[in-house]
């Protein structure tokens, strides 16, 4: 009869071992070169709107037909101006995404080693990261507490940074990007080219 599913050995350091069982040895992947993303084709931009132009009430043009196109007007504007968030929001993003990933990928390479099982990890932290920053910015710009369809409520932009922050909380803690998470991580090994099973 099977047992239980054996924990990792990453999670039995992180998690604690009461039973003092032996650890298994931690699965190795062979290092790989990290090559920077295309940004831009992870990140495609939208093509940015035409601003729409405010109607002029027409001589003759009755009152109510006129308020109509007003009323068109308006939806059209504030579809533009989210385009044109998303269009801003995009480019910073991508501009941080790049600078988090110069920032942090040299560190990860020489402390625990990268294999391109990691890879896909990274690109999503770094995005991540950017995201949660865009957020921020834009709460800061707008405050915590905007107008809404019913008055005033809280800017939709702190749910949406909460969950970039609890995602990246899981990215620190499987990078070991925090002194704690540090401590359960195993470190690269050192020098001796005659240990490494991928030569």
């Amino acid at each position: 009869m099977s047992g239980p599913i054996g924990r990792p050995a990453l999670a039995i350091v992180r998690e604690g071992n009461p039973g003092h069982r032996p650890v298994p040895d931690s699965a190795t992947v062979p290092p790989a070169d990290f090559p920077e993303p295309d940004w831009s084709t992870e990140l495609p931009e939208a093509k940015a709107p035409k601003k729409p132009v405010a109607p002029e009430r027409e001589e003759e043009e009755s009152i109510e037909h006129f308020v109509q196109r007003e009323y068109r007007y308006e939806k059209k504007l504030a579809e533009y101006e989210m385009r044109r968030q998303a269009i801003n929001g995009t480019r910073f993003v991508k501009r941080r995404a790049a600078a988090e990933w110069a920032r942090v990928v040299p560190t990860l390479q020489n402390s625990i080693g990268l294999g391109n099982p990691d890879y896909s990890v990274v690109v999503d932290m770094c995005i991540c990261v950017a995201r949660l920053e865009w957020c921020e910015h834009e709460i800061a710009r707008e405050g915590l507490i905007v107008m809404g369809q019913r008055g005033p409520c809280k800017n939709p932009m702190t749910t949406i940074a909460g969950q970039y922050r609890t995602q990246l909380k899981t990215y620190i803690r499987e990078l070991g990007l925090s002194p704690a998470s540090r401590t359960g991580l195993p470190s690269k090994p050192d020098g001796d080219d005659e240990d490494d099973p991928f030569d």
